[in-house]
Order: structure tokens, then C-alpha cells, then sequence
């Protein structure tokens, strides 16, 4: 399992520094609304799991212990309309983006072979085929236009980073049909899927590719990763999941068992107690869908647009008019806001901007009255 460092590009948070300290230059401090990392208060019911498992003197276990792999099946029955999956279904990862980063090296995945992101993406999706020596490919949603040969793994991303994009149930089963016809093992990244903002999604829910209606009742091939960093402010215990086939998942964890890949105890009796708690999620997803209400006014005030098939996640993605990424990015910086330019998320994401809706209410309120001077760009 070569991994090939070098054809990494360079990091692209380091880009953003100097708006970053023109930002911090403002007089009354910066909101950085770049990165999307959580401020609020990790729930009660898992700092108290983890506190009560504290003592820890033995070994985990890489496949986690039975009471979180039963909350996981639960979790999935419960609030993703997935139910029945086998124990043997689920593995707990040590966050998301180490499973995301290895997935195409732990697959077996190399030179000659393909990987499919969309065409707005994180970025760690081409930098795990880059790692595995394959070759990234961003595409559109409609497998249609996808080539044909190569193709070993299909990643998705519903809700989308950083678009909020939202794939339906239809759209999942093309996906689903075309990988099988072509041998491809799709990925789904679902992180966002708890905070959905438009219908039909706040009603139906956003829907999993584990969903019968998306998969026909049959995992083969089907990998979903999530994580609890959003939902639950738990970014900092890098608590996070895989299902799907089993029999990727057994592959999987047999790497990951010999190379001690193993998530802390105390850690995996915290996610156990958030992921069977249901009334924390619903209060942050309440406070995130108050900060986006506030910062939409805010941000067409000043005259950025709002993509409209935003419909779920963590961001705001904005343009203005013809502008670029970066002479946006320069603009709000002057008014002591950060923000990510969409050029980090590939060649699709230039003349957008990612505004994260992870700061908090003090912070939100001082760029809503940043924002009201008018134009961003006169």
C-alpha cells in the first residue's frame, strides 16, 4: 500500500494567510467564517460517556466495542432511513478524513486506475487517489457523462462541501446503476446529512446511499462514511464511522487491525452516547439555521449571490457577479471577514467564495453589521 507524498499539491489553507492578517487587522477583530471548524459546546450526554469511561487502562478494539457498533445500526435505522445492517457493517474511524485520504491506498487502488469527485469538492478526495498513486477526475452529478473505463471508485458528497448540493434518491440510483455496471465502488460522504434546510429535505430527510430505495436491499460495493464532528461538536474527539458491505468493511478493518488503527475507549463510549441522543442534534442544527438566516440577509445586502441549489451543510457558497474567488476574499478580509475562495475546491469552485456558518453568535452578528455598508464590490 505505496503512498506517493509526493504527488500531493501544495496545502491551500496556506494561501489564505495574508487575508487572514488583514482580516485580524480590523478593529474589531476577524470572524473567520474559512475553515468550519465547531465553537459550541460539546453536548452533555457525551462529555459525561466520556468522563464516566475515563478508565481506560486496556487495549481498544479496532472494530469498536458492541454498544457502539449497536448505536450505529440504531442511528442509521433511526435518522437515516437504513435499517437492518449487520454488525459487521459498521466500523468506527478515527474522523472522517483519514478514512477519506486512504480509502483509494486501502482499496488497493494505483497507477492507471480512476477516481471520480465531484466536480466541487473537499479537497481530500483528489489527494486520496493522489496518495494512492491513481488518477483523480472531478465530474457533474449525472453518471451519464462519466467515462467509461478506469473507474474504480466513485466519491459523492450529499450534502456538499462546499456547495450544499443535495443528491436525491433518483440521482443515487444512477449513481448505483452505473458503478455496478462498471465495477465501481461508490463512496458516499453523508457529514451534513442532519442539517438539512429547504424541503423536501427537512421534511423527507436527505437521503443515504444505504437507503433500500437508492441500493435495492444489497450493500455490494457501497461505502458510506460520517461523521459526528458537525451534528455533535465533536471535531476534537475525531469521532467518526463507515458502513456499508461487509465485506469491504472486513477488508478494511483487517488493515486497520494490524496497523493499530484504533479509536480511544473513552471516544468510542462518547459516540456511542451522542449517536443515541437525538435532542442535542436537533438544538445545534436550530442554532446553525438561525446564524444562516442571519448571515443570508447579511450577504445580499452587501451584494453576493447565494447559490440556489444550496439546500443543506455548513456553508454559504457565494459569487459576486463576475468577480473572482480571491478578489472576493481581499474584499471581505478589508472588512475583517474570512472566508474560503472556492478555487480550493477545484477549477469549478473560481468566482465563488465558502462562507462557514461555524462562529458564534457574537461573532455572526458583528460580520451581519460588517456587511451592511452595501456593496462588496461598488
Amino acid at each position: 500500500m505505496p503512498l506517493h507524498g509526493g504527488a500531493l499539491p501544495d496545502f491551500p489553507w496556506d494561501a489564505l494567510g495574508p487575508a487572514k492578517v488583514r482580516a485580524a487587522a480590523h478593529p474589531g477583530g476577524i470572524v473567520d467564517l474559512s475553515v468550519g471548524t465547531p465553537v459550541d459546546p460539546t453536548p452533555a450526554v457525551a462529555q459525561d460517556a466520556l468522563r464516566a469511561a475515563a478508565d481506560a487502562p486496556g487495549y481498544p478494539t479496532t472494530v469498536g466495542t458492541l454498544a457502539l457498533r449497536e448505536a450505529v445500526v440504531g442511528w442509521f435505522a433511526r435518522r437515516r432511513a437504513v435499517p437492518g445492517l449487520p454488525l459487521s457493517a459498521v466500523l468506527p474511524t478515527i474522523g472522517s478524513k483519514e478514512m477519506v485520504a486512504l480509502l483509494p491506498a486501502l482499496l488497493g487502488l494505483g497507477a492507471g486506475d480512476v477516481v471520480l469527485h465531484p466536480r466541487a469538492a473537499y479537497p481530500t478526495y483528489d489527494v486520496g487517489a493522489r496518495l494512492a498513486g491513481a488518477t483523480p477526475a472531478p465530474v457533474g452529478p449525472d453518471p451519464a457523462g462519466w467515462p467509461a473505463r478506469g473507474v474504480r471508485l466513485v466519491w459523492l458528497n450529499s450534502p456538499g462541501n462546499p456547495d450544499g448540493h443535495v443528491l436525491g434518491v433518483e440521482q443515487l440510483r444512477a449513481v448505483v446503476t452505473w458503478a455496478r455496471e462498471h465495477g465501481a465502488v461508490v463512496a458516499s460522504d453523508e457529514c451534513y446529512a442532519e442539517l438539512p434546510w429547504v424541503a423536501p429535505w427537512t421534511d423527507e430527510g436527505v437521503p443515504s446511499l444505504l437507503d433500500p430505495r437508492v441500493s435495492d436491499g444489497s450493500l455490494e460495493n457501497l461505502l458510506v462514511l460520517y461523521s459526528l464532528s458537525k451534528q455533535s461538536n465533536l471535531a476534537g474527539y475525531r469521532a467518526a464511522l463507515l458502513a456499508g458491505d461487509p465485506s469491504l468493511v472486513g477488508r478494511l478493518t483487517e488493515i486497520r487491525k494490524h496497523a493499530g488503527m484504533m479509536m480511544p475507549a473513552p471516544v468510542q463510549a462518547a459516540m456511542a452516547a451522542a449517536l443515541a441522543d437525538d435532542a442535542h442534534v436537533e438544538t445545534q442544527r436550530e442554532r446553525y439555521r438561525a446564524r444562516r438566516e442571519v448571515l443570508l440577509g447579511a450577504v445580499a445586502r452587501a451584494g453576493l449571490e447565494p447559490d440556489p441549489d444550496s439546500a443543506a451543510g455548513l456553508y454559504l457558497w457565494l459569487r459576486h457577479g463576475a468577480a473572482g474567488s480571491w478578489e472576493i476574499v481581499d474584499a471581505l478580509a478589508h472588512r475583517g471577514i474570512l472566508v474560503a475562495p472556492g478555487s480550493f475546491y477545484g477549477h469549478a469552485g473560481e468566482g465563488y467564495v465558502r462562507m462557514a456558518l461555524t462562529a458564534s453568535d457574537e461573532r455572526v452578528a458583528a460580520a451581519t453589521e460588517r456587511l451592511a455598508d452595501g456593496s462588496l464590490l461598488a
